[in-house]
């Protein structure tokens, strides 16, 4: 097997410009090391469709180059078809999720939270870390924190809390939603080049059918999509925002 170094994945996965630079590679060796380590990443979303949607062009990068993907819903989506009941809404939006991460690659994970109805506590916290632990990331993307729904909120703290409990041993990296609509304020620290995966991004939140993507959140993230690549110079982008406080050195700067 032909053996990628650092600066090779870089240039495969993701371009690096001025302060923002590139994503996938982070946890590689400081010098050109064979990137031969699998690197665990998780996604963690508040509902069905928010991870697919806020990064799943990077996702797909990642499970393309054989990195393993986990993505941790924090709920089921109860909430979110208003002609169903929660049990209905849940089984249908869990099989969309099924699917739409069988296209990406990745595996799911369901935190046992309700949509509409997430709770921040001691209990809450401590199960989440338990989840998050049990996957053992290196690598974790999850909401930006000031976001105007109160279960993207949620998840974003839960991560965080589970973070500084890990003694901050895996690399934090947050999303964007429905920039504008949900998350405010957030520039980007971090591109990644999605101009190769954005058809599967695409067809990934067109699988949460239940959610009127054509009308309701993609034509938002296809501006989206295409502003962050006009950014950083590419086609199509996903921007993150990188916590600097992270134990493991930033190994991206070319």
């Amino acid at each position: 097997m032909t053996k990628i170094t650092r600066r090779e994945l870089l240039g495969q996965s993701a371009l690096a410009v001025g302060m923002a630079t590139a994503l996938p590679a982070l946890g590689l060796a400081e010098d050109d090391t064979p990137a031969e380590k699998k690197l665990k990443i998780v996604v963690v979303g508040a509902h069905p469709d928010d991870p697919e949607s806020g990064c799943g062009g990077t996702i797909a990068v990642h499970t393309n180059l054989g990195h393993e993907v986990t993505i941790l819903y924090l709920t089921r989506g109860e909430a979110g078809i208003a002609v169903k009941t929660h049990e209905e809404a849940a089984a249908i939006r869990t099989a969309e999720a099924e699917k739409a991460c069988t296209l990406l690659g990745a595996q799911p994970l369901f935190a046992g939270q309700i949509d509409g109805d997430t709770e921040l506590n001691r209990a809450r916290y401590r199960d989440f870390q338990k989840i998050l632990e049990s996957t053992h990331p290196d690598l974790v993307l999850t909401h930006w924190p000031i976001d105007t729904h109160r279960d993207h909120r949620a998840a974003s703290l839960l991560v965080y809390d589970a973070w500084l409990a890990s003694g901050r041993k895996f690399a934090l990296y947050y999303y964007e939603v429905d920039q504008g609509e949900q998350t405010q304020i957030f520039h980007p620290t971090h591109y990644v080049d999605i101009t190769q995966t954005e058809n599967r991004k695409r067809s990934a939140c067109f699988l949460h059918a239940s959610q009127h993507p054509e009308t309701d959140f993609w034509p938002l993230h296809d501006m989206m999509n295409r502003f962050r690549g006009m950014e950083c110079g590419v086609k199509y982008a996903e921007g993150f925002v990188r916590h600097n406080q992270n134990m493991s050195r930033d190994m991206l700067a070319l």
